[in-house]
């Protein structure tokens, strides 16, 4: 018990710290802003969810004194409460249907999911601290973009004086939530690692080629890609799940390159090159999301993935 306050307690000083970073305008301390939740993860995967609530409230109570409630507040909504929802959700099991004395967990599906509604909902509550409609939204978007961009220089007469911002204040919503999702995804992945290589990772590791979504999410996908075209405020919600959703796909089709990749020769060698690839240049991600969504509709894993090799004879 002491020793998992302890942990809670390290864990939200160094989220805390990691999190209040981005005041400094360092470049690495962006990289620090995006993995606070990281502490708080591993403090839960290894030692209890428990862990990252009592840690998130220190931290939350830390960042009030020093840097003022909105601050906290910030922390709170942003990194303390998905850190632990997602990590009590990983730890979830029950007993198997087929075989009780063995542990059912929570699927890495729907966990991805919650990553996506996490994504979206702290965009969606981010935005709503600009407007209440979309007009006012995109207006504090535009104006907030014009003073930063004329703060650089990147705007001015001699280059039309900012008139592609409108189309970045479009583009921003969908591209914050992206990037919220990716990084609650690269969090949960990165701190399982690290608590599994401590040893004291608290349920076995998925076997995340049969990465798969309930069969309703292709309709909800449809539904909320329809939507994103009526315009308004409803048209901006649902952009904002279009995008976690199509993210959520294009990790699918990554489980569908390792499912179907397993017995391929220098494996390790084409995975390493497309994960490269897919850092460097981005459109790869076009590819691997076209892969997942072929596969929900025709099951390419279950179409094509080599079986596995039969055990050896015993002699």
């Amino acid at each position: 018990m002491v020793k998992s306050i302890l942990i809670a307690i390290v864990a939200a000083a160094a989220s805390a710290l990691m999190f209040a970073s981005i005041a400094s305008g360092a470049i690495v301390a962006m990289l620090l802003f995006y993995l606070a939740p990281l502490p708080l993860m591993a403090a839960a995967l290894g030692w209890g969810p428990g862990g990252a609530l009592i840690g998130g409230l220190l931290a939350s109570a830390t960042l009030a004194g020093l840097h003022g409630l909105t601050t906290s507040i910030g922390f709170m909504l942003t990194v303390a409460l998905p850190a632990w929802w997602l990590s009590h959700l990983a730890l979830l099991a029950r007993p198997g249907a087929s075989d009780p004395s063995k542990l059912e967990w929570y699927p890495v599906g729907r966990l991805v999911l919650w990553m996506a509604a996490c994504a979206a909902v702290m965009t969606l509550a981010a935005l709503f601290t600009l407007g209440s409609d979309e007009a006012s939204i995109r207006e504090a978007l535009q104006d907030g973009l014009n003073r930063i961009l004329r703060i650089q220089g990147e705007i001015g007469p001699q280059n039309g004086d900012g008139a592609f911002v409108p189309i970045l204040a479009r583009i921003a919503p969908p591209a914050a939530t992206v990037i919220a999702m990716i990084t609650l995804v690269v969090n949960v992945w990165l701190a399982a690692r690290i608590v599994r290589v401590s040893g004291h990772l608290s349920r076995p590791w998925p076997d995340l080629r049969t990465l798969a979504y309930p069969a309703g999410t292709m309709l909800v996908l449809s539904a909320v890609l329809t939507a994103s075209f009526l315009g308004g405020l409803t048209a901006m919600v649902a952009q904002l799940v279009s995008a976690v959703l199509l993210v959520a796909y294009m990790l699918a089709g990554l489980a569908v390159v390792h499912a179907l990749t397993q017995n391929l020769s220098g494996r390790g060698l084409w995975l390493g090159l497309t994960y490269a690839v897919l850092i460097l240049f981005g459109w790869p991600a076009v590819v691997l999301l076209l892969i997942g969504l072929t596969d929900a509709v025709f099951g390419l894993r279950m179409r094509f993935a080599p079986r596995p090799k039969p055990p050896a004879p015993i002699t």
